[in-house]
C-alpha cells in the first residue's frame, strides 16, 4: 500500500507493506482513510471466521494513516479493541478512522470495523506517539 499524501501536505509517500500482505485496499474518504478488505480463507481462524488480528491490524493500520493526514508520523503506545461480531469468509469490510485528539506529542483515534450495511463488528481505541511531524 502506498498513500501519497498530495502537495498540500509536501508530497510525502506512506508505504505500508502489511496491507499489501493481507490484501487490503487503501482508499482515500473524506476526512482521511478507508482501508477495505474481502475475507478469504488465509485471513481465517481455526472456526473459518475471520482472524481478530486481522481485525486489530487494519484499525491499527487505518488510525495510523489518519495520522499521518495530519503531517505526523506516529507509532501505537497502546490500543484495544473490542470484537461484537463474527465476520464469515467472503464479508466486504472497512475501516473508519478518527482523530480525537491531535497534540504534539500524542495522539488518540478510534476505529470502526463494518461492513456496507453498517454493522459493527469491531471497535477500537489507540494511542500514538509522534516520532515526527512532517512540513506541511
Amino acid at each position: 500500500m502506498k498513500l501519497i499524501i498530495g502537495s498540500d501536505h509536501g508530497g510525502y509517500e506512506l508505504k505500508n507493506t502489511i496491507c499489501d500482505f493481507l490484501g487490503a485496499e487503501i482508499i482515500p474518504a473524506e476526512g482521511g482513510v478507508r482501508l477495505e478488505l474481502t475475507v478469504d480463507a488465509r485471513h481465517s481462524n481455526c472456526y473459518d471466521i475471520l482472524h481478530g488480528g486481522v481485525m486489530t491490524t487494519m484499525a491499527d493500520t487505518a488510525m495510523g494513516a489518519a495520522c499521518f493526514l495530519r503531517n505526523k508520523k506516529v507509532v501505537t503506545v497502546s490500543m484495544t479493541i473490542e470484537f461484537m461480531h463474527a465476520v464469515k469468509i467472503g464479508a466486504k469490510i472497512h475501516t473508519e478512522a478518527k482523530i480525537l485528539h491531535d497534540g504534539r506529542q500524542i495522539m488518540i483515534c478510534e476505529c470502526g470495523i463494518v461492513d456496507a450495511s453498517g454493522e459493527i463488528f469491531a471497535k477500537a481505541n489507540a494511542t500514538f506517539f509522534v516520532i515526527e511531524t512532517l512540513a506541511g
